[in-house]
């Protein structure tokens, strides 16, 4: 039975999305979802392309342009600034490569960092790790640990707003001032920023980007790239665009025949989110993700990570000898989800992995007791 603390369902929530009930879907941080108000405004979009392929793409450039207006409008930041992406990885590698680097200068990245955005990283500079204990208590000693691994040679850091793994604020602004005192250039990734905080954007970023498919309910390979002014001039795409000679943010934008549906409507997902109230929804989720924690936390071996306040996502350490390699990970992520129909996301440690659920608006306290009930079979 469910305990009588536990958050109440979210109003209609279930209902706004196409996802098997029969799965405990408690990973939305990894993929998203897609509500149906927005699947069904890409395909009127699609229609469109389909009806008059020539009309669609000879105008595609204004309509990006409206659109990348109305996402700037909900993120509070400078159209101008902004550009649509597919994802944090090409986001790293636009940065970077608008980042002048001589011989000898290093990248300092940390060890929570996304697995392609430090690979983008060290494809360009020797690269500095700081190894950041999951356990570190709060912000100010992450902090702490970041700026003890810049060393005369740092020119760039790469740091996660919100890491993946952990649940936790990294590039808060006090670090992110520090860094810029330094003469270091920011490259923040807020893959789950967008939709899940109230003011997504890293103040102070140099380059910040995240994904709109995650938290802000776009559809997939829907994200954004923030730029300050003083980098905007020398970002460029990744490869050659007819929209080259107008500059960011539209030479990074314009793909020819790309399929731009979903960047067209992803400022319907926004939309929906304030139309259910941003707050509530907020609130909800990250009451449903902390529910879900307490509750494996109870679990003999399983050690919860101290947590940023108001995240959707939650994560714990498993008990040693665990998911302590990415393959021993990916073996326990996938018995769960085919023996007892959970996703979650299962995360690699030396010594013992860990354990992230995260709360949204269409799952219900009874999916995670019932994670809680059957994972202890699965820790020995």
């Amino acid at each position: 039975m469910t305990d009588p603390t536990a958050p109440s369902a979210f109003p209609g929530g279930p209902g706004l999305f196409r996802l098997d009930p029969a799965v405990a879907h408690l990973n939305h941080g990894s993929y998203g979802a897609v509500p149906l108000p927005v699947q069904e405004a890409q395909e009127a979009l699609r229609a469109q392309a389909h009806a008059d392929p020539d009309a669609f793409f000879n105008g595609v450039s204004e309509r990006l342009a409206a659109a990348r207006g109305r996402i700037a409008a909900r993120l509070g930041a400078d159209p101008d600034g902004l550009s649509f992406i597919s994802n944090a990885t090409e986001g790293a590698n636009l940065a970077l490569d608008a980042i002048p680097l001589a011989e000898g200068d290093e990248i300092l990245v940390t060890d929570h960092g996304y697995g392609t955005v430090v690979e983008a990283a060290a494809r360009r500079a020797k690269v500095t790790t700081v190894a950041l204990d999951p356990r570190l208590p709060d912000e100010d000693a992450v902090r702490e640990a970041v700026l003890a691994g810049v060393t005369p040679r740092t020119r760039v850091a790469v740091l996660d707003h919100v890491s993946s793994p952990t649940a936790r604020l990294i590039a808060g602004p006090r670090l992110l001032a520090d860094l810029a005192d330094r003469g270091i250039t920011t490259v923040v990734d807020g893959a789950h920023t967008p939709g899940m905080l109230a003011e997504p954007i890293a103040a102070g970023a140099d380059f910040w980007f995240g994904n709109l498919h995650k938290w802000g309910y776009a559809p997939s390979g829907s994200g954004i790239l923030a730029v300050a002014p003083a980098h905007r001039a020398r970002v460029r795409s990744l490869s050659p665009s007819w929209e080259d000679h107008r500059g960011f943010p539209l030479s990074v934008e314009y793909r020819a025949t790309f399929d731009y549906t979903g960047w067209l409507a992803a400022p319907e997902g926004l939309d929906l989110l304030e139309r259910l109230g941003a707050d509530r929804v907020r609130a909800h989720n990250s009451a449903l993700a902390g529910y879900g924690a307490d509750l494996l936390a109870r679990i003999p071996g399983m050690t919860p990570l101290p947590h940023t306040p108001g995240l959707a996502l939650r994560s714990l350490l498993l008990p040693p000898g665990v998911a302590g390699t990415r393959e021993a990970a990916t073996a326990l992520r996938e018995e769960l989800a085919a023996k007892l129909r959970i996703r979650v996301l299962v995360w690699p440690w030396p010594g013992g992995g860990g354990l992230r659920v995260c709360g949204q608006v269409y799952n219900r306290p009874e999916e995670y007791e019932r994670l809680a009930a059957a994972l202890p079979a699965y820790l020995r």
